[in-house]
């Protein structure tokens, strides 16, 4: 019984070194995951109060078949510009368009020569890479300015405020902004209002480009 009894202590203290003895795992943290399209884009409190979001502002698909029926040629247009972005690497996108007369919703980024209005799209691609090579294609048919060009109302690079991928143009009555952040590409276009509604948008936006 002692013999037996001193077996079973032994295996007991062998078990408990094995145990006491293996590496501690750390665990591996997640990556932050990136914000959605939807979420990046204007959001109505980013707005004047003056302007109202139009039907179909959301996930891209969605804007894009709304349109379908109100603009069926801008729609058409808009489905290729999105094609040839999916074709270089994006996954997920989405538009808000938020003009003061509804008129203003079925032309081409809000941007008409009276109504207010102002539209932010937002593409994610797969890496940064990507979406690089997409903003310097251009978003939407807007491309940016030539480096070291000199283009009357046209900013390009860090001076902009959104870095080196980004260039910022203005001539009334339309402004816009347009760049790459992490994995994201970015544009913001207002018409007929204040330059200090678009710095106040892309101020809104960029953070959100995680």
């Amino acid at each position: 019984m002692g013999r037996l009894l001193a077996v079973l202590i032994g295996a007991v203290l062998m078990v408990a070194c094995q145990i006491n003895t293996q590496p501690v795992s750390t665990p591996v943290p997640s990556p932050t995951p990136h914000t959605a399209p939807t979420a990046a884009i204007l959001q109505p409190a980013d707005v004047p109060a003056t302007l109202h979001v139009c039907l179909g502002s959301g996930p891209i698909d969605v804007y894009l078949s709304v349109l379908s029926t109100t603009a069926p040629d801008l729609a058409s247009k808009d489905t290729n510009y999105w094609s040839q972005l999916q074709a270089q690497g994006a996954v997920n996108g989405a538009i808000a368009v938020y003009t003061a007369d509804p008129s203003a919703c079925s032309i081409e980024l809000a941007a008409t020569p009276s109504v207010k209005a102002i539209t932010s799209f937002v593409a994610e691609f797969h890496n940064e890479g990507q979406a690089d090579r997409a903003w310097q294609s251009g978003v939407f048919g807007i491309v940016p300015t030539p480096v070291g060009e000199v283009i009357n109302g046209a900013t390009r690079g860090t001076s902009t405020g959104l870095g080196l991928s980004s260039f910022v143009y203005s001539r009334p009555p339309v402004a816009l902004a347009c760049w790459r952040r992490s994995v994201f590409v970015a544009l913001v276009v207002a018409s007929n209002v204040d330059v200090t509604v678009l710095k106040g948008a892309t101020a809104a936006v960029d953070p959100r480009l995680n």
